[in-house]
């Protein structure tokens, strides 16, 4: 059964003037996802997502969103952080969050528990002013939860944090997903840290969405692998099979092509020629998650 589209743009638009920041974008986030927006700095991901929450009207297309059009009492299940977190800074964490609470209507009660979330519960009377900058974002994403909204769209959260900062927020990000069922959509242009939580990409370039596609689905476009070409395919594939516990493989017209065992090339090719399979290649390919964005985005 297909899971619910909580939040979907069919073939918005946003213009300003001749440029169009957002170009017939067409986006899909099932409940459940991490998904990920990525894409070079100016690519369009900010102004999608601010489509996404009612900041800016599109020029052309329709936001939906848990099933309906986009509204006020929808977007109230979202919470955000977009850019760099609205704090007060003169303020304790615990200050600031009872002042949002005020603004959003929300119960102060669980101001606690969030700040136990984000790991700012032994701030005590420190000013937000004097909070690193991966302690701000961490605070923004309180903020954001404020409404214990049923989705998350966090524009840039990880952007200028040093590795502890970046884990801490990667830690929140799925405790979130995992524990409290949490939809999130977050943007970046770094690689490596989204692969670590994202379900599901949305690749971004010049205002125009290049593909979507699932983690699975790109872990295996990105395998490392080895084609071996070979005259006798079929041969070839159940000789490896019982001869290698384990071996991940797939039989193609002239050939197999190794997912596993890439360490052990030597020894296959020695083990399919001693059978009377003749090998005329082996090529072993490298192709990476880099890669793959590369030709996507363009250097």
């Amino acid at each position: 059964m297909e899971q619910e589209y909580i939040i979907e743009t069919r073939n918005i638009f946003k213009q300003y003037k001749s440029k169009f920041a957002v170009n017939n974008v067409s986006i899909h986030v099932r409940r459940g996802d991490i998904y990920g927006l990525i894409g070079k700095n100016g690519a369009g991901k900010t102004t999608l997502m601010k489509l996404i929450l009612g900041l800016t009207a599109p020029s052309k297309g329709d936001v939906y969103l848990f099933g309906g059009t986009n509204s006020d009492e929808a977007r109230a299940k979202i919470g955000s952080l977009i850019e760099a977190p609205g704090i007060y800074n003169g303020c304790t964490a615990y200050e600031n969050l009872l002042r949002f609470s005020i603004l959003y209507g929300a119960d102060k009660s669980g101001i606690d528990d969030l700040l136990k979330l984000v790991g700012l519960d032994n701030t005590g009377n420190k000013k937000v002013g004097a909070f690193s900058l991966g302690m701000k974002q961490r605070l923004g994403i309180a903020i954001a939860l404020l409404s214990d909204p049923e989705a998350l769209v966090l524009d840039e959260p990880i952007n200028g944090l040093d590795p502890a900062g970046i884990k801490e927020i990667r830690d929140i990000i799925l405790n979130l997903n995992r524990e409290r069922g949490v939809t999130i959509i977050i943007s970046s242009h770094l690689l490596d840290e989204l692969a670590k939580v994202v379900t599901c990409y949305g690749i971004i370039n010049n205002g125009e969405l290049t593909q979507e596609i699932t983690a699975k689905e790109l872990e295996e476009q990105c395998r490392h692998s080895a084609k071996i070409v070979a005259n006798n395919p079929v041969a070839a594939a159940e000789l490896l099979k019982s001869k290698f516990d384990g071996i991940q493989l797939s039989e193609n017209g002239d050939g197999v092509t190794l997912y596993s065992h890439l360490d052990r090339t030597a020894e296959i090719n020695a083990c399919l020629v001693n059978a009377g399979v003749a090998v005329s290649e082996i090529t072993v390919s490298t192709n990476g998650l880099e890669e793959f964005f590369i030709e996507r985005l363009g250097r």
